[in-house]
Formats: structure tokens, C-alpha cells, sequence
């Protein structure tokens, strides 16, 4: 199977935005996280972008969600964009340095969204 995937970054002052695009699965997810690990240390606020985003698979999503714990540490916050910004973004903080907000767009991509079954944050 290709992959159909992309992370675009761009840096400017204390901001990290992170543009996805193609198919948000597993190695998405795992992609993600560690451009967020090895940036996190140098910025306070990470954009990340989901308008460019074709298909979101639950499985993608709960291993986001289930590999967080490797930003402990951190002091982030995650601002997700986009018209998938709540499908991606964890329900709630699962670490105490995390802080998660959504800020969602109006207009369409045509991307086809699984919803995730009910998510567990512990």
C-alpha cells in the first residue's frame, strides 16, 4: 500500500505549524508524534492543521490519542485547525502540561471522516 501522507512544517518566533495532508492512519499518527517530540522542547504553541486531510481512520486517531504520554514533560499547547480539528484533538488533556484546543473552519474539503468510537483517556 503508498503512503499517502505528508507533514508540512513551518517555524516562525514561538509558533510550530504542522500542516497534514493525505490519509491520517497509524503511520500518520506515529509521524506526528514524533515531529511533535523533537520540536516540542523548542516551542510553546503547535498549530496543527487538518484541512488538507483526505481520510481520518479511527485506528489513526486512538494511536494519537494513546501515544501522548510521550510528550510528558513539555509544556505544549496544541491548537488543531481545520474542518477535522475535533476529530483529532483528545476529548481532554491526558497530561497536566498539555493544554488541547480546537478551532474548527466552516467550509467543506470533501474528506471522509470515521468517527472514532468512544475514546478512553485515562
Amino acid at each position: 500500500m503508498a503512503r499517502t501522507f505528508k507533514i508540512s512544517r513551518h517555524r516562525n518566533s514561538e509558533n510550530l505549524h504542522l500542516k497534514l495532508m493525505g490519509d491520517f492512519d497509524g503511520a500518520l499518527a506515529h509521524q506526528l508524534l514524533k515531529v511533535l517530540k523533537t520540536y516540542g522542547n523548542r516551542t510553546s504553541r503547535v498549530f496543527i492543521h487538518t484541512s488538507c486531510l483526505r481520510n481520518i481512520y479511527p485506528f489513526g486517531v486512538n494511536v494519537f490519542h494513546d501515544n501522548l504520554g510521550i510528550l510528558r514533560g513539555q509544556s505544549l499547547t496544541l491548537i488543531f485547525t481545520g474542518e477535522h480539528a475535533s476529530q483529532l484533538a483528545p476529548e481532554k488533556s491526558v497530561l497536566s502540561d498539555l493544554i488541547i484546543s480546537t478551532v474548527s473552519s466552516v467550509a467543506g474539503s470533501g474528506a471522509t471522516i470515521s468517527r472514532p468510537p468512544s475514546l478512553k483517556m485515562e
